[in-house]
């Protein structure tokens, strides 16, 4: 039996995702997201956290879910991947949870096709959770294209 790993799970039209614990640096309120002219396809526009311009991007079009405007009660999560923060915005934030690696499936196993972007595949309360690798989530390049000077 492996050591259980934290996750930090959030909702998107009532899928539940989840990325490592480790990933996540901070959630904020929504908050207004300043958009850039010729910003590269999904990037919804920058926040300023204390003075560091950090992109935020569109989640909502990357896992090919319907576009909404942004509700007062969505939050904001900072993340950092390929050294570089980044942020998106959730419908909901569920909180952390443990999953032991048993209580994880292979996405292999379950979705051979997007074993690229998934982790794994686990199950809270009866609900799946489809576990997110960050850094394989949004390319190298497209995270290099953010490079906004902060």
């Amino acid at each position: 039996m492996g050591t259980p790993s934290h996750y930090f799970v959030f909702s998107l039209d009532g899928q539940r995702y989840a990325l490592t614990l480790a990933a996540v640096q901070k959630v904020i309120r929504a908050v207004q997201i300043t958009p850039m002219p010729d910003a590269p396809e999904g990037v919804l526009g920058v926040i300023n956290m204390g003075g560091h311009i950090i992109p935020v991007l569109d989640l909502r079009k990357r896992l090919h879910l319907p576009d909404r405007e942004m509700a007062l009660n969505d939050r904001i999560v900072i993340c950092k991947g390929f050294s570089r923060k980044m942020a998106f915005v959730v419908d909901l934030v569920e909180g952390v949870v443990e999953f032991a690696p048993e209580e994880l499936d292979e996405a292999v196993q379950i979705l051979p096709n997007m074993e690229h972007f998934i982790e794994g595949i686990g199950k809270l309360n009866e609900d799946v959770v489809l576990i997110y690798d960050l850094d394989r989530l949004f390319s190298i390049e497209e995270v290099e294209r953010l490079e906004i000077g902060d």
